[in-house]
């Protein structure tokens, strides 16, 4: 788990003030780890609120408290709270507003506490920067350490059909995507459209291609095969961190020699992945999206590794 920056950005620009609570530190069973995190702020009659610390009656207790709490709170879940889980959690609520937001700028890792930053935090940080990767989330002498989320990866569904749909609401619930979902007319996506999914209807989808950075992940589902050929074709021109095409093998044999004739080597051909997903799941909707899913999570995890200069933020509580 990670600080998603970019989360508690949107959060900040759509509501003004948000509290953001982690899971800083777990005794026994717990229903989430360290690092887990959500988002609440002020609504009309209540409060909004994204993300989980795991539900429930700890869940509810601090997203209600959120603006009245402030730094490390301790909750026995048992004999405090009467959930199942025997152990106990530590919690550190903060608020944010633009200002204390704009204090996080520019950095790869926040250690956060009271008074001067203890020698066990440093050696944590030093020891995280000497291997070049991120320290795990941690509480460390009352100060939390959390690694900031790297960029999100953005994510081009491509095709607004039965897979497509189920994609969309696989992925939408995770952290680190960003989804941009393209087909040939705004009457082929369902409505109302999901939450933080960039909807892009465009007659010539291959053109939109264009617009995608050089490294996003594109999916390709729609519901012509001359269609993802076209488009197959536009991403090996652009340009692509991940390709993914729907279909047999008999497709990809195919569409191999199409996209050979149209001047593209075997090797660049090759770097499509066809079929996408994992094909012992079936080929029910749903088990497609699951399985490309845990293939974009793998490639999240390997990006997000190698992404860690390290630049520590360390301030006072």
């Amino acid at each position: 788990m990670s600080f998603d920056l970019d989360a508690l950005r949107r959060a900040v620009a759509a509501h003004g003030r948000v509290a953001r609570v982690v899971v800083a530190e777990v005794a026994g069973s717990a229903p989430r780890e360290v690092g887990a995190a959500m988002l609440v702020w002020p609504e009309r009659g209540g409060t909004g609120q994204s993300g989980t610390i795991g539900g429930g009656a700890l869940e509810f207790a601090a997203a209600r408290e959120a603006f009245d709490q402030k730094g490390l709170t301790r909750h026995p879940l048992g004999p405090a709270l009467g959930q199942c889980c025997g152990g106990a959690v530590t919690l550190l609520t903060e608020q944010f507003d633009a200002a204390a937001l704009a204090a996080l700028d520019d950095r790869d890792v926040v250690a956060r506490g009271a008074g001067d930053m203890p020698l066990a935090v440093h050696r944590v940080l030093d020891r995280a920067r000497a291997r070049g990767e991120a320290p795990e989330p941690q509480l460390v002498q009352g100060w939390m350490i959390e690694p900031v989320a790297p960029p999100a990866l953005h994510v081009w569904v491509w095709g607004a059909g039965h897979v497509g749909r189920a994609l969309i609401s696989t992925l939408a619930p995770l952290p680190g995507f960003k989804l941009t979902w393209v087909d040939t007319g705004a009457e082929r996506f369902p409505a109302p459209p999901q939450d933080g999914v960039t909807i892009l209807p465009t007659p010539a989808p291959a053109s939109a291609m264009a617009l995608a950075p050089k490294d996003a992940a594109h999916l390709i589902l729609t519901y012509s095969h001359e269609l993802d050929l076209s488009l197959c074709h536009a991403a090996l021109r652009h340009g692509f961190g991940f390709c993914g095409l729907i279909g047999s093998e008999t497709k990809k044999a195919r569409f191999h020699n199409r996209l050979a004739a149209l001047g593209h080597t075997p090797a660049q051909i090759d770097a499509i992945c066809c079929p996408i997903g994992q094909k012992d799941l079936g080929k029910h909707p749903q088990a497609i999206a699951i399985g490309t899913a845990s293939q974009l999570l793998s490639l999240q995890k390997t990006r997000n590794d190698k992404a860690w200069p390290m630049h520590s933020s360390a301030s006072g509580a």
